[in-house]
């Protein structure tokens, strides 16, 4: 048999495309393809793309030109949300096969039949009905190839069409996996990974167009006592008792929530199409603190939106202190052809930078507030990887910490919160306000 190409697979943007780009992985480690992530060098490469900025579509169309680099002789794929919303700006690079966001499986199908010269080895991986590998995700000694986190996707698409986004006119309409089919592949990575991450395009719509709702997906999840339970990215509208006592149930659940915001100011969310109020996410932050006291919560906020005043950015500002967030996600707005906003007239691009580099300085205050309060706590801590003999892992609410407590072995190790002090690294976790969130 001839040997087959070494894959490489680059992955731009969300978790979404991180949980796809480990479906195709999969696929091409069963069909016999030695495989590998990032720019490392190999024959073939699929660019994994994303454009929900500017930024983003820009660095997806530049990885061309660095695989390039790393192999000029590369056969090059691209899939993903920045080919689907444009697939003219990969075609002059001489790039073998675009697809878009649907069906990303079926361009690992097209690679695996192209080299292989097999069309019936794909079904025998794979199971269409499917998001992912589920139960196939085995290596040649039947033990799940899985590394500590597990990204599990339950729902792709939204039907939101916030007046910024180009998510719905890429991704589609919000489509849910099958309670079935995510229930199959908790099984099979039960007892093996120590942490799964639910994630989706808009998580909170799970379930809308079936019949169910994330809430009784998550009543489901309680049967797994020894894997941690970490959401994606949620909306306000998701969170109430049930939810939270659902949550509640499950012994190991994360209690980190992100829980979109992208404006404080009232005037702005209506424009941006986001259909809650800052009274109404603010109920929201109050519910989740009532069950858990020391949540973190982090955030998306769009600074510089086209109709933004300066007192509208500085209700932003105060309503991020209000919240109390652990961590904020900055993002200058980045104007999208194709949406509501991209019609409208940007502000000026130094009025972007000042507002980014304040909001900015909110946030470093904000995690520096909440990482105070932590310190002497016990948590738990999933500890992944060991850095010249100390162990480094995220606690359930997300803290990047350092330890020689720590080993990979054990689910979660209960350790106290300090900072590292004087270059020394003592028994306890250490960190330090600058990087301490990824």
């Amino acid at each position: 048999m001839t040997k087959l190409p070494k894959i490489c697979i680059f992955t731009l943007g969300c978790k979404v495309n991180k949980y796809d780009s480990d479906a195709m992985l999969a696929v091409f480690k069963q069909a016999g393809f030695e495989i590998c992530e990032g720019l490392e060098f190999a024959d073939v490469y699929i660019i994994n793309s994303c454009a929900v900025t500017a930024e983003a579509e820009k660095k997806s169309r530049q990885s061309v030109t660095r695989i390039k680099k790393v192999n000029k002789d590369a056969q090059i794929y691209v899939c993903g949300c920045a080919s689907q919303n444009n697939f003219a700006q990969f075609a002059k690079d001489n790039v073998k096969y675009i697809s878009g966001t649907d069906n990303k499986l079926g361009l690992a199908r097209r690679i695996v039949e192209e080299y292989t010269g097999d069309k019936e080895v794909f079904e025998k991986i794979f199971n269409p009905s499917d998001f992912s590998i589920g139960s196939k995700f085995e290596d040649n000694d039947g033990v799940v190839n899985l590394l500590t986190r597990h990204f599990i996707k339950i729902q792709d698409g939204c039907n939101n069409f916030c007046s910024y986004c180009l998510i719905p006119y890429v991704r589609g309409r919000s489509r849910s996996r099958s309670e079935e089919s995510i229930l199959r592949e908790m099984d099979s990575v039960a007892g093996v990974v120590k942490e799964v991450v639910v994630t989706g395009i808009n998580l909170s719509a799970y379930g809308r167009d079936t019949g169910t709702n994330l809430t009784e997906l998550l009543t489901k999840f309680s049967k797994y006592k020894k894997i941690g339970i970490r959401l994606g990215s949620l909306e306000v509208g998701v969170i109430n008792r049930e939810f939270l006592e659902a949550t509640k149930n499950i012994k190991l659940f994360c209690p980190h929530f992100h829980l979109s915001l992208q404006s404080g100011d009232d005037n702005v969310l209506r424009v941006m199409n986001r259909r809650y109020t800052t009274s109404e996410y603010y109920s929201a932050v109050r519910l989740i603190r009532e069950y858990y006291p020391n949540a973190a919560i982090t955030t998306d906020i769009i600074v510089g939106y086209p109709v933004e005043t300066e007192q509208e950015f500085e209700n932003s500002m105060k309503f991020a202190r209000k919240v109390g967030f652990s961590d904020i996600h900055v993002f200058p707005y980045s104007s999208r052809q194709g949406t509501v906003a991209g019609r409208m007239k940007p502000l000026a691009p130094e009025v972007l930078e000042d507002r980014a580099k304040r909001m900015g300085e909110v946030k470093q205050e904000l995690i520096g507030n909440y990482l105070n309060k932590q310190l002497g706590l016990p948590v738990r801590v999933l500890f992944e990887t060991e850095e010249n003999g100390v162990w480094v892992g995220h606690t359930q609410t997300y803290i990047k910490v350092y330890s020689k407590l720590g080993s990979h072995n054990k689910a979660y190790t209960i350790v106290p919160i300090c900072f590292y002090k004087d270059g020394v690294c003592d028994a306890s976790v250490l960190g330090d306000l600058g990087n301490m969130f990824d």
